[in-house]
């Protein structure tokens, strides 16, 4: 199933082709996939390259899931459980938010962002999706992986080749399949003053 988006520019087909659904099928994430995943949020920009990002990775494997994948998926919100327990990959994204010297680091979310989003971009390059998450307990997380306190869980992904939406309830499928939208670029981009479109 693809669901291109409809651009006011032409944009590139990775970009423009990505999406977050939450049907999947349980087929797993091969060795090769998750080690392409992994390589491309490791190759993100990075200020003075600290690279403050960390991953901890779930796996549900073809006969039975392993123990981070079942921890992941029961730190996640009710609701995201319900479409999330046939992502065959559970990845939550963590950050080093503190500097060496005990300074905050408040750029290592942004930099744990650009490391996601190239993630996010290789998952469509094979051929994969990847639905990112907000919905979860952190400090459950936090507390089963031993997360050092200087670090914070900030999103969990669900990754995996898309399935039906006919496997979803009602109301999910009727969102898997909606038409998708954005905010137009005079609202996001301003010049000159705040709320000035930059074009």
């Amino acid at each position: 199933m693809t669901r291109t988006a409809t651009t006011s520019t032409p944009i590139h087909p990775l970009l423009a082709e990505r999406w977050s659904p939450r049907s999947f099928e349980t087929t797993p994430v091969t060795d090769d996939e998750l080690a392409a995943l992994l390589e491309a949020a490791r190759w993100a920009p990075s200020a003075a390259n600290v690279q403050p990002w960390r991953y901890l990775v779930g796996r549900r494997g073809a006969d039975a899931p392993d123990a981070s994948w079942t921890s992941l998926l029961g730190a996640l919100a009710h609701g995201n459980q319900v479409w999330a327990q046939n992502a065959p990959l559970l990845v939550a994204g963590v950050v080093r938010v503190r500097n060496e010297d005990g300074g905050e680091r408040p750029v290592g979310p942004f930099e744990l962002g650009l490391s996601v989003g190239q993630l996010i971009t290789q998952a469509h390059a094979l051929g994969l999706h990847a639905h990112p998450m907000g919905g979860f307990d952190a400090v459950a997380i936090a507390d089963d992986f031993g997360v050092p306190d200087d670090h914070r869980v900030v999103v969990v992904l669900a990754i995996g080749h898309v399935g039906s939406p006919d496997d979803l309830p009602e109301v999910l499928a009727h969102r898997e399949t909606a038409e998708r939208h954005r905010l137009p670029l005079e609202q996001l981009a301003y010049a000159g003053s705040w709320g000035e479109p930059a074009l």
